[in-house]
């Protein structure tokens, strides 16, 4: 079992703490201050923990070509990948309004740094925690400076190998033990084949000190809810509010309908994971009266007989008598009363018996 952090201020996750759910807006908002507070509005009726957006310092991010490169995507909002980029990205004063008006919503707010000074000016903002985009799991200067902020992490670990995990790992553990991994594959839509859930299994042997959680691509609900039962801890996924807006992110989000069902299939999931001990339960009593099976005689058994194999078999036995798995235990034992074919063998006709208790 991994062991618990504080992930957002009264919210911890890992041990047996339910899931944290990561709605991921992202720049699904359209560069629309408006639309990002119905996201906001929407992730928090959705029963959603926290709504998420990113935050770019574009020149901090990107050199002069990249940005500069035409973009002619269908996707695009304007000529240059520099253009495009610039109208989606909120300004330091929008995303204080955000916040605002997200912790008067109720809900946790978040955003990836997508580089350094990004990183800076959420650290100033004060969010819960910080997110590590899958593009700077193995930028290592970023790593070690986000984790001397001395806030959660939470680190997503698409286009990495194990190995680098591993130096991941031993870069943010000395400095700040407070983080889990997500297992994530970078494919947008993400298709089942490649999801690789049992990679999660391998990150909890590997990483058993910290939780581990899965940030998803795909389409549906069905892998995500798999996730948890697996053992996630986090779950993040994109979301938006219509799937046929333009830009490349909103074929892999869920919509409003989507959200919600997710949220109600991890807590119903969570809830059946319940106990590792088995036994008869408390709800199972009345099938169990009804349609539980005894030991009965076999043929007629008469007064001083010693039971031998052939004389019993099991039916659903009125009253009820010794359970099916009792009948090897009555071989040898002495009866002290005659019974008739077909009857129940209860406590009270083999002399001598002693009820064994189940350990």
């Amino acid at each position: 079992m991994s062991r618990e952090i504080e992930l957002c201020p009264g919210r911890r996750v890992g041990g047996d703490q339910p899931c944290f759910i990561i709605a991921e807006i992202g720049q699904n908002h359209q560069g629309d201050l408006d639309i990002a507070k119905r996201m906001i509005r929407m992730v928090k009726d959705c029963g959603a923990d926290c709504a998420k957006f990113q935050k770019s310092e574009l020149e901090y991010k990107f050199n002069k070509k990249a940005l500069e490169r035409p973009y002619t995507s269908k996707h695009s909002w304007g000529k240059t990948y520099g253009e495009h980029k610039r109208h989606l990205e909120f300004s330091h004063d929008q995303y204080r309004e955000l916040k605002k008006y997200a912790e008067e919503v109720g809900i946790f707010f978040t955003a990836s740094g997508m580089d350094e000074m990004a990183v800076e000016f959420l650290h100033e903002l004060d969010v819960p925690f910080f997110k590590v985009g899958s593009g700077d799991t193995n930028n290592f200067p970023y790593l070690e400076k986000t984790a001397k902020k001395g806030r959660p992490m939470v680190i997503s670990s698409g286009m990495q190998s194990m190995n680098t995990m591993h130096q991941v790992y031993q870069i943010v553990k000395p400095i700040n033990p407070n983080f889990c991994f997500l297992q994530c594959t970078s494919a947008y839509p993400l298709q089942p084949e490649d999801v690789n859930l049992r990679v999660i299994l391998a990150y909890q042997s590997a990483f058993p000190d910290i939780p581990i959680g899965y940030s998803g691509h795909e389409t549906g609900i069905a892998i995500s809810v798999a996730a948890v039962a697996m053992g996630a801890k986090v779950v993040e996924r994109h979301v938006t509010l219509d799937k046929t807006w333009k830009g490349s992110d909103h074929q892999a989000s869920l919509e409003p309908n989507e959200l919600a069902e997710l949220v109600k299939a991890i807590r119903t999931v969570e809830k059946a994971m319940g106990s590792p001990i088995k036994q008869l339960l408390p709800c199972e009593m009345a099938c169990n009266e009804k349609l539980g099976k005894s030991v009965v005689a076999k043929v007629a058994i008469l007064e001083g007989t010693v039971l031998t194999l052939d004389m019993l078999t099991v039916k659903v036995g009125e009253p009820k008598g010794f359970p099916p798995e009792s009948i090897f235990d009555l071989v040898g034992q002495k009866i002290k009363k005659n019974i008739e074919e077909d009857e129940t063998i209860t406590e009270q006709v083999v002399e001598n018996h002693v009820k064994k208790v189940k350990c």
